[in-house]
């Protein structure tokens, strides 16, 4: 069995990445077949259940209120609405449903009790529940895992050096600190981040660094490449190669191995040929339905023929990790405290965040 090491170094983990390909391929994959079975692939459908009027000014998303995409925001949605895409995915095959709510962080209130219904509704369906709401405290987590969360998805996007030239409404600093409360809590932490927004081949090991050094690493670490979408500030950045994609998760089953290394955004750019070799080098899960929160994404149909040409099968459910326990509402030993937590704005600027900022007041 691997050794899962919490010491990493940026420069062990670039003298990885570097490797000749074919050397790289087989080592993760090596890897890969001692701690997991190479021919499962775990499944996740992502649902927006709060869209758009975000008020942070990640340079990479189209939800941010700033900008002047063509996103359609809506309300958070009714537990009912939640409930039935919730069957559909698992009817196609999904395992886990992750909910998504485009908020700066976690706030005590009906709409935070309605999401904690959501997760009680989805848990009891035999689905893992995940969800990604932004910054929370470690009541709020508490509270999270008590209605029957499986896992908390809070994506440190980069690495800590490039961070400030994405984000300036938050820090670094204030990720590690939501997953530090969920590890308070009984529930998984889902986190990873994205490749080709511009970063060197040091943050990208940066950012690894930073992941595989958490103890206990995350249970589930996706990789994005980034999705440019008209009017954020990377409207123009070109994809990245599939070569990318490949040694980075290829690095990452090695330096995080009991990990899943999820196949996240960007899917839509990439060849079955591209995705098979994501896979052979250590990825084993991925996102499915034809969209991932704004962005677009292969349709499931597609993924299940994938699968079927390359003899996956989907996970089962509560296979890592078992099954937590919903205590309803009634019976919560945790109570909102109404927390006001002051987290971070770390008030410089971005230029191009500034930049897509005024041209939206313009298009608007």
């Amino acid at each position: 069995m691997s050794e899962t090491r919490h010491n990493w170094t940026r420069e062990e983990i670039l003298g990885i990445y570097n490797k000749p390909l074919m050397e790289l391929l087989y080592e993760a994959a090596t890897v890969h077949r001692e701690e997991h079975d190479p021919n499962t692939v775990q499944v996740s459908t992502l649902i927006s259940i709060k869209t758009g009027g975000c008020p942070e000014d990640c340079a990479y998303c189209p939800q941010a209120a700033r900008y002047h995409t063509k996103v359609e925001g809506n309300d958070l949605m009714t537990i009912d609405q939640v409930k039935a895409q919730a069957m559909s995915a698992k009817s196609s095959g999904s395992s886990r449903v992750c909910m998504g709510a485009a908020w700066r962080n976690v706030k005590d209130g009906p709409e935070f009790e309605q999401v904690l219904e959501m997760v009680r509704t989805i848990n009891k369906m035999d689905m893992e529940v995940c969800c990604t709401l932004g910054m929370l405290t470690e009541n709020q987590a508490k509270r999270l895992a008590e209605a029957g969360l499986y896992a908390y998805n809070h994506n440190l996007d980069t690495s800590e050096d490039y961070y400030k030239d994405i984000i300036s409404t938050r820090a670094f600093e204030d990720r590690l600190e939501t997953i530090g409360n969920v590890r308070k809590s009984n529930v998984t932490v889902c986190s990873g981040g994205i490749i080709g927004m511009g970063e060197k081949l040091e943050d990208r090991a940066g950012m690894l660094v930073a992941l595989s050094t958490l103890d206990p690493q995350p249970e589930s670490v996706p990789i994005n490449a980034l999705v440019a979408v008209e009017g954020t500030p990377m409207e123009d950045m070109e994809p990245i190669a599939i070569w990318d994609m490949v040694r980075m998760v290829a690095t990452a089953r090695i330096v995080m191995p009991k990990t899943q290394v999820r196949l996240s955004a960007g899917r839509t750019q990439m060849s079955r040929e591209g995705q098979a070799l994501c896979f052979f080098a250590g990825a084993n899960s991925i996102f499915a339905g034809d969209k991932l929160l704004t962005t677009p994404n292969p349709d499931v149909n597609e993924d299940m023929e994938m699968f079927k040409l390359l003899g996956l099968n989907p996970q089962k459910p509560f296979t890592k990790v078992s099954q937590p326990k919903t205590v309803e509402a009634q019976d919560s030993q945790y109570r909102p405290l109404d927390e006001k937590p002051k987290w971070t704005r770390p008030g410089h600027t971005i230029e191009r965040n500034e930049t897509a900022k005024e041209k939206a007041k313009l298009v608007k």
